[in-house]
């Protein structure tokens, strides 16, 4: 019973609710704008618009959200996580900080460097999975059905056929766009809150105008430093047989069949979706986080105030 007032009176604490109640928000605000991406990353042709029409008329609405239980399921753990080892990191690399002031720009960007690479060992098999529900289509006569059932369905096909090995396709690459793209991720964040709201890293007193322009941004900055990163490993994990031998043969067989601008396909979709998710996770965080304070510091108010 007296695990929650606990647990929230810690900073850890409430830092990895807050962190989980943003990954929410900004899976919910993005899904569809993310199956678009995918979509446009493994065809060889058409444009968002094309690819959107197509989906609803012959899928359905909903096919925008195939695939959403896997990432929906996780993401509380996984953008908590993420949150908290950032906390933890963003500081360990710059020592000579004050633990009451901000951490120096410099922890910040090794911190979501570090951050990126860890995070990419929970988030590679959900990735594996969402890109294979939101890939998939079976045509039965004029009508698509789905092949399979829903995320633990993927999962146990995936398990089954390719093993644990095959859990963790395209770990690898994975790690390589995460690690740089949240570096940039955390410190353009830092940075432009700063310029948009001076002095609000010490005094954290943004507005949620700043919370939703200084997210998005961050979150258009990491999406432009790994776009490239992010469609070879679409098209790695949208593969269950060995259609590649890896990220330098799909690479090369990739740019010789469709040029390099494949490697920027749906780019604009995905900034897009970036500044609409990451707006929406970061004001979602700041405000857990605020309010997680406020009330635990209206909790220990009362509580000295009843034991006097």
């Amino acid at each position: 019973m007296d695990f929650w007032p606990e647990f929230l009176a810690s900073s850890w604490g409430r830092e990895f609710v807050a962190g989980g109640l943003g990954g929410i928000a900004g899976i919910i605000a993005g899904y569809p704008l993310d199956t678009l991406r995918i979509r446009q990353q493994h065809a060889s042709k058409g444009s968002a618009i094309t690819i959107l029409r197509h989906v609803v008329s012959k899928e359905g609405p909903l096919a925008l959200y195939r695939g959403m239980g896997a990432p929906l399921a996780s993401v509380t753990f996984q953008n908590a996580m993420v949150f908290q080892i950032y906390a933890i990191l963003s500081r360990a690399f710059d020592n000579d900080v004050p633990a009451t002031y901000p951490p120096s720009y410099k922890g910040v960007a090794l911190g979501g460097v570090g951050t990126g690479a860890i995070q990419s060992l929970i988030l590679s098999p959900v990735e594996l999975v969402k890109i294979r529900l939101q890939l998939q289509r079976n045509v039965t006569g004029n009508k698509y059905s789905s092949i399979h059932r829903g995320p633990l369905d993927v999962a146990r096909s995936i398990f089954q056929n390719e093993g644990l090995r095959g859990m963790y396709r395209g770990l690898t690459i994975t790690v390589l766009r995460d690690a740089p793209a949240h570096g940039f991720y955390f410190w353009t964040y830092e940075y432009m809150r700063e310029k948009l709201h001076p002095g609000c890293r010490k005094k954290g007193q943004e507005s949620f105008r700043t919370m939703l322009i200084a997210g998005g941004l961050a979150g258009v900055a990491s999406w432009i430093s790994c776009y490239p990163l992010d469609v070879i490993k679409t098209r790695l994990q949208a593969e269950s047989s060995a259609k590649y031998s890896g990220i330098i043969d799909c690479f090369k067989r990739s740019v010789r069949e469709e040029g390099y601008t494949v490697l920027w396909r749906g780019l604009g979709t995905a900034v897009s979706r970036a500044f609409v998710v990451n707006g929406a996770i970061f004001t979602a965080y700041e405000t857990a986080l605020r309010c997680l304070y406020t009330n635990n510091n209206n909790q220990a108010t009362i509580k000295t105030e009843n034991t006097m």
